[in-house]
């Protein structure tokens, strides 16, 4: 079993940057991909970036391509997104989630609790 757990959300104004975290347990890390998703008030949940096991490969979506960076670092388990030029519209709850999927977009095993960002303008 595998547990996720998110930090690092919180309130920023509008063209700020925060740096979110997640921690994860077990010894598979990284043979896992990793991916953040978000979900605002009354929205579906939408894929937002992913990365291979290796951190070799990233994939964003297309609303926060060139603001957002996804990194990895194996040997504290843990993954990042680093989020510049914050718009009111990035604000949701932000959710870690990995497994071993063939899709960076869906088929992940483990998920964590979330966290929220808010993105005043």
């Amino acid at each position: 079993q595998v547990q996720l757990v998110e930090s690092g959300g919180g309130l920023v104004q509008a063209g700020g940057s925060l740096r979110l975290s997640c921690a994860a347990s077990g010894r598979t890390f990284s043979s896992y991909a990793m991916g953040w998703f978000r979900q605002a008030p009354g929205k579906e949940r939408e894929f937002v970036a992913a990365i291979s096991g290796s951190g070799g490969n990233t994939n964003y979506a297309d609303s926060v391509k060139g603001r957002f960076t996804m990194s990895r670092d194996n040997a504290r388990n843990t993954v990042y997104l680093l989020m510049n030029s914050l718009k009111p519209e990035d604000t949701a709850v932000y959710y870690c989630a990995g497994g071993k999927t063939s899709s960076y977009y869906s088929g992940y095993a483990y998920w964590g609790q979330g966290t929220q960002v808010t993105v005043s303008s």
